[in-house]
């Protein structure tokens, strides 16, 4: 996610709160946080895939996901 459409995204809000926005506006802000939500969870998966839980005898075990997908719906 660019800083751009981070912009564009503020830009939508602002106008959405003050004069509304047109039906192409809001097209474009539900794509655009959409592609928002997906850069978070990406930079969120990446961090997690660095994550270790370090055991009383000194062992790393790497954290693994769920096998269920809907578990976090």
């Amino acid at each position: 996610m660019t800083e751009e459409q981070i912009a564009r995204i503020n830009e939508l809000a602002r106008k959405s709160k003050t004069i509304g926005l047109t039906h192409e506006e809001k097209q474009e802000q539900a794509k655009l946080r959409l592609e928002y939500l997906a850069a978070i969870r990406k930079s969120l998966e990446a961090q997690l895939d660095n994550v270790y839980f370090v055991e009383e005898d000194g062992t790393e075990t790497k954290l693994t996901k769920k096998k269920d997908p809907d578990a976090l719906s």
